[in-house]
């Protein structure tokens, strides 16, 4: 895949800023790497953009139109936090004989018969997987078969994929990649009710007429005497 660019002019008084080069459909972007100078470029938006969409983070693109063609992989894009669209890319040129580290994206494909007939739920545990990797074997992403899970015990780890002779992986092959999960019926657990404290309006009645029989007439209250 490659990616027409241009060399930026920053320090020139013909230099455009910024702000001008996007308002007239251009990405200023970076390209640096472990032996590579930091070389500001300029492209066209719409077409790194179609580039980024189709490559993302994880593919080599290759760059054209500097002293020489570069081999490179997006590092970083920042967008507007407004608007959303893309202001600055910087591209890491990788040279020859280097791996480089990347966290790849797992694709799942296919269908499941645990979810499709035993009504499952697919629970994907991993989303990504960080390799160090040759550049030249370098995949756009891991195909993950979730056709493999038939029944509800079933489920899928890191060594059940496929992956580059010279990946070196950063997680153990026995992580768990996707499992299938029952759906659990909440039932909404009330406290039983205590009988022996309910007391009827009969029962109360009861009560408060034995509480007065044998009580004392009340005194009638002392007249004042008259002087």
């Amino acid at each position: 895949m490659e990616l027409a660019v241009t060399k930026r002019q920053i320090d020139s008084k013909d230099a455009k800023k910024p702000k001008l080069l996007r308002e007239e459909g251009v990405l200023p972007a970076v390209v640096y790497g472990r032996s590579e100078e930091s070389t500001p470029i300029s492209i066209d938006r719409k077409a790194f953009e179609k580039v980024f969409k189709a490559a993302g983070e994880s593919s080599i693109i290759t760059l054209t139109g500097l002293d020489s063609t570069k081999q490179a992989l997006i590092q970083d894009v920042s967008v507007h936090p407004v608007s959303g669209v893309m202001i600055h890319a910087d591209f890491y040129a990788i040279e020859k004989g280097q791996k480089v580290t990347v966290s790849v994206p797992l694709e799942f494909d296919g269908v499941s018969p645990a979810v499709k007939e035993l009504g499952g739920i697919l629970t994907k545990v991993l989303h990504e997987i960080e390799m160090e990797v040759d550049p030249s074997e370098l995949p756009h992403a891991i195909h993950v078969d979730i056709s493999k899970l038939v029944t509800l015990e079933d489920q899928i780890k890191v060594s059940d994929l496929t992956f580059p002779a010279s990946a070196k992986l950063s997680v153990d092959q026995d992580e768990v990649v996707a499992i299938i999960s029952v759906a659990k019926e909440e039932v909404e657990e009330t406290a039983p009710m205590d009988i022996s404290q309910i007391e009827t309006s009969v029962e109360r009645g009861k009560k408060e007429e034995e509480g007065t029989e044998g009580a004392a007439p009340a005194e009638p209250a002392a007249k004042e005497k008259k002087e």
